[in-house]
This record gives C-alpha cells, sequence and structure tokens, in this order.
C-alpha cells in the first residue's frame, strides 16, 4: 500500500511539472481551470434585450445634460 502511495504522488509531480514546462514553454495546458467553453447557456432560455422608447431615451440624455451643467456650475465657483 506504501508503495502505491507513493507511485501516486510521484504521477501528480510529474504532471505538475508538465504543466508548468507547457507554461514556460509556450504551449497550451490540457486542464484549464473554470468553466468548458459552451457550457454557460446550455439549456438556458435567452433573455430579451430591453428595449426603450425614443422618449424615454430622450428624457434620459435629457437630465444627464442637467446633472453635467450643475457639476459644470458648482465647478465653476
Amino acid at each position: 500500500m506504501e508503495a502505491k502511495g507513493i507511485i501516486a504522488e510521484i504521477d501528480a509531480e510529474i504532471a505538475r511539472l508538465q504543466q508548468a514546462r507547457a507554461l514556460l514553454s509556450g504551449g497550451t495546458v490540457k486542464a484549464k481551470p473554470g468553466r468548458p467553453k459552451g457550457t454557460a447557456s446550455a439549456g438556458k432560455p435567452q433573455r430579451r434585450k430591453r428595449v426603450l422608447s425614443a422618449d424615454a431615451r430622450k428624457r434620459i440624455a435629457d437630465a444627464q445634460k442637467r446633472r453635467w451643467a450643475e457639476r459644470r456650475k458648482s465647478a465653476g465657483k
């Protein structure tokens, strides 16, 4: 049993060293952290994009312009 454990540790260390070598040589590493590509939206319905009316966009733009004008006015004093 003890020999099998030592062999398993040696194999794990070899795998870590191979990954480090691949990173240093500019190669790709097989095991990457994180979720594999293409699994984020699997089975989930797509959300619809929210749409603002032209009037709502104008009101937001006008409000922001008032905020900027107020900031310029207070900075000038």
